[in-house]
């Protein structure tokens, strides 16, 4: 009995492995890099001498990184490694305009099951398939004809060589545009993929393996709270709100078209017009608003090294809390009593593992029953968190319509975006307003004080950007100017000696997340030697300092 040879093995495409490493090197940069060339096509010019000497030079640098890994056993999982990479970083790259740096693999790293759903959409598992199974499946059926060793290794030389004198000469020949291009458009380079991605997470996990060895550092124990004069025969409570992704040009209380802030409008609070963040994502701006580093200062190692705002307030004896309705407080609670309530199964609040905000309100109004001192309680909103806006605010309570109900953007209209977005911090009004109305309610028993601050703000397709998390250094207002606004009642006024008249003048002043570790400070009538005066929003309008 013969049997029949299959033709299976005929029909595989058999290439060196050289080819295949140009070919990946194509595709790669072809298919999944449409953000890299729109940037610097603006920038160079379609059709210019620059721009396709940088094509050629991109590709001779790919091949000369790719070619070392061509070997027997590594080349297919190297290159399907690179292009599973670049299919999905190029998704949320084109779709979003996001740059995905150590700070964007930190907020991956540090997002929870219910945030991540909204991104792994149908649109984001189609686009992997696409661009990143199909080839990958070629890779894998394709036969790659190896040289023996000591010929791979002298044509793989060539190869490699030869890549480098064409980058080379490219990049020689058109240095000056080249370098322009860099010093004044930083973005282009860290949109590039799948390197930024790689590189940026393999320094997210050096950096991690560093902080893990970190040993904190005590802050202000020499911390004391000074009795106010004449004294105030109450506890003082101060409830910190620290917002999630609301932006303050959407904010009608600093000039917004839409009124957004009925509620607070006529709830008698102080706006601060012209406030920055000191970052464009959560996982760095929560804990630099809590510390005692400026901006200019802060680094995310310096910040897990040293207690924050919360450890000095306990140091003083007050009473801290830290009630959570978001990813988490990023290290600055773990000291003091911590509240999660994003798992919370209120089905009036809670869907599909996520709550509104109005989850707080009931324990709010439990803790403020068990005050006994002076004490300090911090709300963590979910806030405005996209890209499902629309899952923010209850239906019923939004006045902005027809609003975009998918976290899938490319499925809205702009108008729809926004209008989703706007409900959302109309939501965040109406959340803050009730919070001080609570607050109101136990002025007989207590004195209050409310400061709310976002940690960043949010871009919704201005020059194609859409989300936060962009790079501080060429990030958009969108992102970085945030609101921030305080109210207090007559009793926690006069134990802060404020004038707040005087409050409302300099409130437009520049300020900024620096401000707020000295602030809350200054509220509570702390004194230690890491207290700053000079960045304490009140000290000015304080008759004691006046």
């Amino acid at each position: 009995m013969t049997t029949v040879p299959t033709k299976v093995s005929s029909l595989r495409p058999k290439i060196g492995s050289i080819p295949l490493c140009i070919l990946t090197s194509c595709y790669i940069l072809v298919f999944c890099n449409n953000t890299f060339w729109q940037k610097v096509t603006d920038y160079l010019g379609s059709g210019s001498g620059p721009l396709w000497a940088l094509y050629l030079a991109m590709l001779a640098l790919f091949v000369a990184a790719i070619t070392p890994f061509s070997t027997k056993y590594l080349i297919k999982p190297f290159l399907i490694f690179l292009v599973v990479v670049a299919a999905v970083a190029s998704h949320f790259t084109d779709t979003f305009g996001v740059v995905i740096d150590s700070d964007m693999i930190r907020n991956a790293m540090e997002t929870t099951p219910a945030e991540a759903q909204h991104l792994i959409t149908s649109d984001f598992l189609t686009h992997v398939a696409i661009f990143g199974i199909v080839p990958s499946l070629l890779i894998v059926w394709t036969k790659v004809d190896h040289r023996t060793f000591m010929r791979k290794f002298f044509w793989n030389l060539i190869a490699i060589l030869a890549s480098l004198a064409i980058f080379g000469i490219c990049g020689v020949t058109y240095s000056r545009e080249y370098t322009a291009a860099v010093r004044e458009r930083r973005d282009i380079s860290k949109s590039f993929n799948p390197v930024t991605p790689i590189v940026s997470t393999a320094r997210y996990f050096l950096d991690a393996g560093k902080e893990a060895s970190i040993v904190v550092q005590s802050v202000g124990v020499d911390a004391t709270v000074k009795s106010p004069e004449p004294p105030i025969n109450k506890p003082r409570v101060t409830v910190i709100v620290a917002g999630e992704t609301a932006r303050a040009e959407n904010f009608s209380l600093g000039g917004y078209q839409r009124e957004t802030n009925p509620r607070l409008k006529v709830a008698n609070v102080v706006y601060f017009p012209n406030t920055m963040s000191c970052g464009t994502a959560t996982a760095t701006s929560i804990p630099c608003m809590f510390s005692r580093f400026t901006r200019s200062d802060f680094t995310h190692a310096k910040a897990m090294a040293n207690e924050t705002l919360v450890d000095v307030l306990a140091h003083a004896g007050i009473d801290v809390a830290w009630f959570d309705n978001n990813t988490g407080s990023k290290g600055v609670a773990d000291r003091i009593k911590y509240v999660d309530l994003a798992n919370s199964k209120d089905p009036r609040f809670c869907q599909q593992g996520e709550c509104l905000d109005g989850i707080f309100l009931d324990k709010l109004d439990d803790w403020l029953d068990h005050v006994k001192g002076d004490s300090v309680l911090v709300l963590h909103q979910l806030g405005s968190h996209g890209p499902a806006y629309y899952l923010r605010y209850p239906e019923h309570q939004g006045k902005f319509f027809p609003d975009c109900r998918t976290p899938e953007l490319g499925k809205c209209q702009v108008g729809e975006i926004i209008n989703a977005y706007d409900n959302s911090i109309l939501y965040t009004d109406y959340f803050l307003a009730t919070v001080i109305d609570h607050l109101k309610a136990r002025s007989g028993k207590i004195a209050t004080g409310l400061i709310y601050m976002s940690d960043h703000g949010e871009s919704l397709g201005e020059k194609g950007l859409y989300l936060h998390g962009t790079p501080y250094l060429f990030a958009p207002s969108q992102q970085t100017h945030v609101p921030f606004l305080t109210w207090f009642d007559d009793d926690f006024t006069k134990s802060m000696d404020l004038d707040t008249s005087c409050l409302r003048k300099e409130a437009t002043a520049p300020t900024s997340h620096d401000n707020l570790f000295h602030s809350v400070l200054g509220m509570m009538n702390v004194e230690t030697s890491v207290y700053e005066q000079k960045l304490d929003v009140f000290a000015k309008c304080r008759s004691g300092n006046s």
